[in-house]
Parts: C-alpha cells; structure tokens; sequence
C-alpha cells in the first residue's frame, strides 16, 4: 500500500534523505523513528506527494504520488506535524467543508462526520472556532479531517503532539482499531509511542534507513533505548535513571552524538531541518499551486494547506 523507491532528497550539499526504500502491505502499522532532524518530515512530504524528491519514487495503492496524484490522493489520509486548519471555522464547518469539496454525497457526508467526531472525541467542540481550541484538540480536528473519506492508507507525522496521557491512551486504542484494515505509517522521535502502536520499526538517521524491521526485532533487554542510541550516534547510551528515556533527552543524545561522529552537529541538523521545512514548502507550492485556494482541490487532495493564524493558542 505504501511503495518507497530510492528516495532521496538534497538541499545544495546537505543530504536530507539518501536512497530510502520499504514497502508496507495493507494492515500493518509502521513506526517511523528518529531523532530529531533525521529527515522523517521530509520523508513524510515525500510519500504524500507535496514535496518532490531529488530522486525516486513513491506510491500509495499502486498510483505514483507525481504521476497519479489525485487517485493518489484518494486513497490517502494525512496528518502533518501541526496541522494547520482554517482558524475561523468550527470543526463541524471544516469537515463538511472538505466532504462538500470532495463531492460526498449528503447522507454520506452527514454519516461520516458522525463518525469521525465520536472517533475523534470532538463531540464537545464541534462548534467553536478552531483558532480557539487547544494544541491537542486540533490536533483531533486534523485526524477526523484525515479520516474523513474513509482512506486505506493513512500518515501520520508526530501525531501524539500536543495531547495529554488520557488523550495519547485514546490515541494508541484509535490506531490498533484502525490497523486492523489501514495501512499506517507514524513519524515520531517517542520510543515508548512507537513501542506502543507499532509493529515495525523504520529507524532513521542523518537521512538513511539504519533499521528495518520488527519492533521486538530492535529490542535489547525488552527496551528500545539502547539500539535508539547506538544506531543513532554509534555508542553506548548513558547510565539510564531506570525509566523510560525521555524524548527530547533521546534527541539530544543522537544530536551530540552525531557531531562527536563528525556527522552533522546539532545546531547544523536543527538549521537544515529548517531549511527542509522552508524549501519543502516553497517546492509544495511550485509543485501543487493547482491544488490550493480552490474547495475542489483541497477537497480531492485531502490535505489541508496552511492558512495564517494556524498556531493560535486557546
């Protein structure tokens, strides 16, 4: 369902993501893990086609994500890291919004909004302004917008953001009911998040696959802290407080131990992962400049497109 190829993208000399291949059947669920600037987010853009690749190709159900776009699109639902939404309009508004684009037939439309409101736990604030709603909760918005037309495949990048431990627990059960007939893949830098859900590892780092595989596959000593470590910065993990590492203690960890490697240093990686951020979207918008500013186009990608205000806070 999700077809990797060779992927890879470069910014000038900084390599962003080199030569990246996997395949993920329908019903799996796919943890995809890394430290921070690793290039998951790129990859993520890649896969769903709003950034081109430098190299390779991707597919999702068997339609290429530049050639075939559209059919493409159809088949997929997408979560991106912060998923900007239109401030000014509720919930309920911003779905039928997107089945109205997407031409949903009324009783489907109605039915499906149903759906992903009671799947979404949204019910409480399907009629107040998304501008107003919290981190966490538009974080629900954009996956009931993701989930909306009822797609196989569907990508997700740090989706737990912003969501507190009751919220993440509703989260984990969402995933293990939908990866019984979808095809998921899940970017996160949370050891514990991708333990929890997944049941495979794509492990990147400094833009290359270094593992492949089952999460128990990685595992050493029923944890995933020490391999995390190793295979991000090549050396052994400090002494551990005997819990479960935290994430952005993780990240830093592969951050300074890349730059003791001689890789990139973490101030480098921080700065190309901007640069990413800037250059994906600016090649988005030269790319797909069809598929913003009109309801039919948003509608048939299923992605909502940045809108000014997006990051306000409740």
């Amino acid at each position: 369902m999700i077809e990797a190829t060779g992927l890879s993208k470069y910014y000038g000399a900084f390599v962003a993501v080199h030569d990246i291949s996997f395949s993920i059947p329908q019903g799996q669920v796919v943890a995809f893990l890394g430290p921070n600037g690793a290039g998951k987010t790129t990859m993520m853009r890649m896969l769903t086609g709003y950034l081109a690749p430098s190299a390779g190709e991707a597919a999702i159900a068997g339609h290429d994500v530049r050639r075939d776009r559209i059919a493409a699109s159809r088949r997929l639902g997408y979560l991106p890291e912060n998923g900007p939404m239109y401030p000014d309009m509720t919930p309920l508004e911003l779905l039928r919004f997107f089945g109205e684009a997407r031409r949903m037939a009324p009783a489907l439309l109605k039915e499906r909004v149903d759906a992903v409101v009671d799947l979404c736990a949204l019910e409480l604030v399907t009629g107040k302004p998304i501008g107003k709603l919290s981190r966490g909760y538009r974080q629900r918005v954009g996956m009931a917008q993701a989930l909306l037309h009822d797609p196989d495949v569907l990508i997700m990048d740090e989706p737990t953001a912003g969501l507190d431990p009751n919220q993440i627990r509703q989260f984990r059960e969402n995933i293990q009911r939908l990866g019984r007939t979808k095809t998921l893949l899940i970017s996160t830098h949370i050891l514990h998040e991708a333990d929890a859900v997944a049941d495979r590892v794509l492990l990147v780092n400094s833009g290359r696959l270094v593992f492949d595989g089952p999460v128990e596959e990685l595992k050493e000593d029923g944890s995933l802290e020490q391999p995390f470590y190793r295979l991000t910065t090549g050396g052994a993990p400090p002494a551990s407080n005997g819990g479960e590492p935290d994430a952005q203690a993780g990240s830093a960890g592969g951050e300074s131990g890349e730059a003791a490697a001689g890789t990139d240093s973490a101030a480098g990686t921080d700065s190309a992962e901007k640069t990413d951020g800037d250059a994906g979207a600016a090649a988005t918008e030269a790319a797909d400049s069809e598929a913003r500013g009109t309801a039919a186009d948003a509608g048939e990608t299923g992605v909502v497109e940045p809108q000014a205000g997006s990051s306000s806070e409740a």
